[in-house]
């Protein structure tokens, strides 16, 4: 399985530009084939702790059943798609990806 993270900070990270983000990952992010779980969320501003990384604004999880099916999703149309709306309103992301057992 690959897991891949992604943590989005944003121009504007007013409540409008975050909920416009999260729903823009449901829309064209979410039930892509090979998919295992998918996930969308905020920092959880809870938790301050001197290891928390709090440089995001939104979180992105998908867990791919396959490499191959990550893969796929890159290269998807509703990817693409994604990242032409949403990109030039990021300062930062970073994705880590992890292959899990």
């Amino acid at each position: 399985m690959l897991v891949h993270n992604v943590y989005f900070t944003l121009d504007d990270p007013t409540p409008q530009a975050i909920g416009r983000l999260l729903d823009s990952c449901k829309e064209h992010l979410s039930g892509h084939p090979g998919t295992g779980f998918f996930g969308c969320g905020v920092l959880a501003a809870q938790y301050q702790r001197p290891v928390n990384d709090r440089g995001f604004h939104v979180a992105l999880h998908v867990i791919f059943r396959t490499h191959a099916d990550h893969d796929a999703y890159q290269s998807s149309e509703r990817h693409q798609r994604f990242l032409e709306e949403n990109k030039p309103h990021w300062r930062q992301v970073r994705v880590f990806d992890s292959t899990v057992e």
